[in-house]
């Protein structure tokens, strides 16, 4: 096994520095760069899109391919020479790349463009809004559709199976978005009641109150954005559940305990449960960032709530590059480890399995 991990390990640096060439190589040919950013918010224009989708220009490019852009606009050249100088757009691709790169290497991330903060310091600010929506939403996906699930398959077919099943196939169907609308006009002073706060991860008065008012307040902040980031994730464990332990309920070795005269828990719990749970709870890292990076950016609009969803997408239409390559770096180094501890977990899980003979 160890041999394994050290390959995986490996296989991260050229995984990252691929992702880091590939993302580098296609903003050179995105129009609209920081550059063009400041001299559209200079000349009161608010946005330089506006500026591409009036003048007709659809070529695209680098800030360096956008001479025609730039050299239409009332500003001093030296302006525009200082600006490139201290964005560091003076310098060819390639020499930014591999600076870049080296930097990153490091663990240094740069400064935002627009924020007048590190991206460390960014990332850290906005993370406890995406941990509280990524972590809890995993938490209680688990903690109801694992029961759930089981108990479907152990009553395959019957009203219990077919009622919860309607249930969860409607409950999929409904877009996380619309969801948290409902909700907000529910129980956060919409039409109706007024139970939840509208905005915000806790109270401006948090500091003043107790070790138990500031957990009380939290849940009460946070109870909304995560039943709305929870509520599709419910089918896709369920039935998986559901399926993992029909399965394994049809198999020999069952029969054969059932035959043994064990009895129906002790057969489910202790040799069913082992087999039909491994790829649910192997993929529990994989679910918890597929929640915690994908989900986000709406729940996080509509609640008013900044976390890491809202400041990447804020990054990329500003073109904030720091924060959109270091981030990227970091989640992707994020995901990539990720993954190993998925296979570690199957291993946990069943020591049964040996990834290094299936390779070979």
């Amino acid at each position: 096994m160890g041999a394994y991990i050290a390959r995986r390990l490996l296989l991260v640096i050229p995984t990252l520095f691929g992702i880091l060439v590939i993302n580098f190589a296609l903003v050179q040919f995105v129009p609209g760069g920081p550059i063009e950013q400041i001299i559209a918010n200079i000349e009161g224009q608010g946005d330089v899109f506006e500026s591409f989708a009036g003048s007709g220009d659809d070529s695209g490019g680098s800030n360096e391919a956008n001479d025609d852009y730039i050299g239409a606009r009332g500003l001093p050249p030296e302006f525009i020479a200082e600006l490139e100088k201290e964005f560091g757009f003076d310098k060819p691709p390639l020499e930014r790349f591999l600076m870049m790169v080296w930097n990153y290497v490091r663990f240094d991330f740069g400064e935002s463009y627009f924020r007048s903060i590190s991206v460390v310091d960014l990332v850290l600010e906005k993370m406890p809004v995406s941990i509280s929506l990524g972590l809890w939403s995993t938490l209680i996906a688990y903690i109801v559709s694992i029961p759930l699930g089981i108990r479907k398959a152990v009553r395959d077919g019957s009203r219990f199976d077919t009622l919860t099943s309607s249930v969860i196939i409607v409950a999929y169907s409904i877009p996380g978005f619309l969801f948290a609308i409902l909700l907000l006009v529910l129980f956060a002073g919409g039409s109706y009641y007024q139970i939840f706060p509208l905005r915000g991860l806790v109270s401006e008065n948090f500091d003043q109150l107790s070790l138990g008012g500031k957990i009380a307040d939290y849940f009460w902040h946070i109870a909304l954005p995560v039943i709305a980031s929870t509520i599709s994730a419910f089918a896709t464990l369920t039935l998986l559940t559901k399926n993992s332990f029909l399965d394994e309920i049809q198999k020999q070795y069952v029969m054969t305990a059932k035959a043994k005269g064990l009895s129906e828990s002790r057969v489910l719990y202790g040799h069913v449960f082992r087999n039909a749970m491994l790829i649910v709870i192997a993929g529990f890292p994989s679910v918890f960032i597929g929640v915690f990076f994908g989900s986000s950016l709406i729940i996080e609009t509509i609640f008013s709530l900044d976390g890491l969803g809202r400041m990447g997408f804020e990054a990329a239409v500003a073109r904030d590059y720091p924060v959109i390559f270091g981030t990227l770096f970091v989640f992707g180094l994020m995901g990539l480890v990720v993954g190993i501890l998925s296979d570690l977990m199957y291993v946990f899980v069943d020591p049964r399995i040996d990834f290094e003979r299936r390779e070979g």
